[in-house]
């Protein structure tokens, strides 16, 4: 068992203070908004800091803009602390660290890949970091047993450990998060200033375009300006694509090229588990009423068939209580569910 103080009582810093507890871990909360420490206590994510406490780990879970006046502050408080972070961008942290006396071979910079569109902590969930990938990002002054110590909480927490440097890292996540939550944002605007009665055509793919739009616009300016220089360089890169795309278009030319690479693309994102993509799954679309307990009873028939739903998507009807749920599952069993389904009384549309 470890003592751990997290300073920060958001989605991130509650779940883990959820997680940890879970894991036999004392847990201290810190937070400058009281009341998130208050509702993270009751939802029992652990304690509020109090004086005499003395954390072997302290956790910095505040947006980058908050992070270098709080590691100045604790690391002043408790000069035997280890100290991690949860921050979604590396070299800043390390930057502000290096220039704090007595901080820098103490601190280990880490990012969960993990998160929810929802913010603060009545979001928050124990399981939020299970299987997912938990970056650890310490330099050369770290202690071995001071990494040891973050990376155990990490693997407490159900993550799995990877270490990378703070440069590849950020670059990484420019690309796979980052512009991202820009190209999302950026449409739903667009759809903000839309006629509502071309919104009424919206269909499942607007909504997966667009689904991390609903993130905390404070969090991700804090975030897109900390890491301004590699998301530029995603940004140009999807610039010219598109103005490639928008010359064929006005030219009457194919885009079919653009729309192979991306099937490639897509087949190159890992499948569950961070294993390889999986191209060879099947897809079974049922209809399903909008009614209680409608989709845990069609999981609960693929469980009772030994088959594992490999992935899922809900597609809502425009004007109906119903919804149509696509189901992935291996394409060798695909036949063998879509007959039980059937006998069940599912209506299968493929």
């Amino acid at each position: 068992m470890m003592q751990v103080l997290i300073v920060g009582s958001g989605l991130l810093g509650t779940s883990l203070g959820l997680a940890l507890r879970q894991a036999g871990h004392e847990v201290w909360l810190a937070d400058r908004l009281s009341e998130h420490v208050e509702l993270a206590r009751k939802l029992g994510a652990g304690q509020p800091v109090a004086a005499s406490a003395e954390p072997q780990v302290v956790i910095v879970a505040v947006p980058p803009s908050q992070f270098r006046k709080v590691v100045d502050e604790y690391g002043r408080r408790y000069v035997n602390a280890t100290f991690t972070d949860v921050s979604s961008i590396k070299t800043q942290p390390l930057a502000d660290v290096e220039s704090i006396q007595g901080v820098h071979g103490r601190f280990v910079g880490g990012h969960p890949m993990a998160g929810r569109e929802t913010s603060g902590p009545a979001g928050a969930r124990a399981d939020l970091f299970v299987d997912r990938l938990w970056i650890l990002t310490p330099t050369e002054e770290v202690p071995e047993a001071r990494l040891e110590e973050v990376r155990g909480l990490a693997e407490d927490c159900g993550s799995v450990v990877r270490i990378m440097t703070p440069e590849a890292h950020d670059r990484a996540v420019a690309l796979t998060s980052h512009t991202p939550q820009v190209v999302a944002s950026v449409m739903a605007g667009l759809i903000a200033r839309a006629p509502v009665d071309d919104i009424q055509l919206s269909g499942q793919g607007l909504r997966d375009l667009t689904r991390i739009a609903g993130s905390s616009p404070e969090l991700w300016d804090d975030i897109l300006t900390a890491n301004a220089d590699e998301v530029d360089v995603v940004l140009a890169a999807f610039e010219a694509q598109l103005s490639a795309v928008r010359s064929a278009l006005r030219a009457g030319a194919s885009v079919r090229e653009m729309l192979h690479v991306g099937n490639a693309g897509r087949a190159r994102i890992p499948a569950k588990h961070g294993g390889p993509a999986r191209t060879e799954d099947a897809v079974l679309s049922v209809s399903v009423d909008d009614r209680p307990g409608a989709l845990a009873r069609l999981f609960a028939a693929a469980a009772d068939a030994n088959i594992s739903i490999e992935d899922v998507r809900i597609d809502h009807m425009l004007g109906r209580e119903n919804a149509v749920v696509d189901l992935s599952v291996r394409a060798e069993v695909a036949p063998v569910l879509r007959e039980l389904l059937i006998a069940g009384g599912w209506k299968v549309r493929s």
